[in-house]
């Protein structure tokens, strides 16, 4: 509840900020309009134009997303018998051994189950101790126990269905169910790729990876480009969330050709590209010079709101657009040209609802990383 609170002060608060600021009979915000509103409102909004060494200084300032190398460096071991797999038990030229109750059994019930305490039973030999034991260990123990009861016994050990080691994968997924791990080591990419994703809901760039009470944000592109194609190996336990896109919606409204709410599953997405999916600037109403990019602030008390201004009459402000990069929740607003008033922005912005429940999730989800 604080936190959709929060959001819709923050709207408000853009809103009625702007308005105040609006040159009648247009829709264009002057900087000393936001420097005189912010002396009054307690310094709750501020004005920027969007440059070239604005977008340096921002870059300068990003964190880099880095994974710590420990996830890397993880290499598994090799696959140990354990509580809930199914061992199939293969002794040659005895197929009353390999499949005591005849060859018609399939599946499973050909195998043999491993118990809750890590044992499963044999004939001859009796009660064998599996669990943490690899399956060439326990085919050697087989072998040499049996060898009391029959000449160089020839076994062979395999798993028929891996019960014991699983990782989860949930959120964005075709399939959310658990994973298995086997005697082949399975990697993140595998996990997903098993799962299946969703293509219209996932979130490619914050695939959230948990593993001892720690949470993991891993970017899919970035795990590509940065890290060189590196394999990130799962253990037994791990949990993979794929977020869904809602979380990084931006809003596009205005003189576009094209308003609306729009995600993007990448990393991140331009000023530009923005506007492009909004079907570009109309030719008719829009002013160029009204291009804004309204950022709420967190924490309205220490830190104010954003208003990005990009001048786009001038052909060189598209190449410092393509360079902006939006975060979500962002609204992106083309003011009109002539006597459209600000409250046409008003009427369009209201209709996006969820603008508010989709900032409170993307502060809780988004903005921790």
């Amino acid at each position: 509840m604080t936190m959709k609170f929060t959001c819709l002060a923050v709207a408000l608060l853009a809103t009625a900020t702007l308005s105040g600021c609006m040159l009648a009979p247009g829709q264009h915000l002057r900087h000393s309009d936001v420097s005189a509103d912010r002396q009054s409102d307690d310094r709750t909004l501020e004005m920027v134009t969007i440059t070239p060494k604005l977008i340096a200084m921002d870059r300068a300032t990003q964190d880099e997303q880095v994974l710590p190398p420990e996830l890397f460096d993880y290499q598994p071991a090799d696959y140990t018998v354990g509580t809930g797999d199914v061992l199939y038990i293969t002794v040659w030229d005895h197929p009353e051994l390999t499949v005591p109750a005849g060859s018609q059994q399939q599946g499973n019930l050909a195998g043999r189950l491993v118990q809750s305490d890590g044992a499963l039973f044999y004939p001859y030999i009796g009660k064998v101790q599996a669990r943490g034991k690899t399956p060439m260990a326990l085919r050697e123990e087989i072998s040499r126990r049996l060898a009391q009861y029959i000449e160089s016994p020839q076994v062979d050990v395999s798993i028929l269905n891996y019960g014991s080691q699983r990782v989860w994968v949930t959120g964005a997924a075709e399939r959310s169910a658990p994973i298995a791990l086997g005697t082949s080591p399975l990697t993140l990419s595998d996990a997903i790729s098993q799962a299946g994703l969703n293509p219209t809901q996932a979130d490619l760039s914050g695939v959230k990876l948990s593993r001892a009470g720690a949470t993991f944000t891993v970017n899919l592109e970035t795990l590509a480009t940065q890290y060189g194609g590196r394999q990130l190996y799962l253990k037994d336990g791990d949990s993979i969330f794929i977020p869904y896109l809602d979380r990084k919606e931006i809003f596009v409204v205005g003189e576009v050709n094209l308003p609306g709410a729009y995600s993007f599953r990448t990393g991140d997405v331009s000023l530009n590209q923005a506007l492009g999916r909004a079907r570009g600037l109309t030719q008719e109403t829009s002013n160029g010079n009204a291009v804004y990019v309204i950022r709420g602030s967190k924490d309205l008390q220490t830190i104010p709101s954003r208003v990005f201004q990009l001048e786009a009459r001038s052909p060189t402000a598209f190449a410092v657009g393509s360079q902006f990069m939006l975060q979500p929740g962002d609204v992106v607003f083309v003011g009109a040209a002539g006597v459209t008033r600000w409250n046409r922005f008003v009427n369009q912005l209201l209709p996006f609802s969820n603008i508010l429940y989709t900032a409170a999730r993307t502060e809780s989800e988004v903005g921790n990383n």
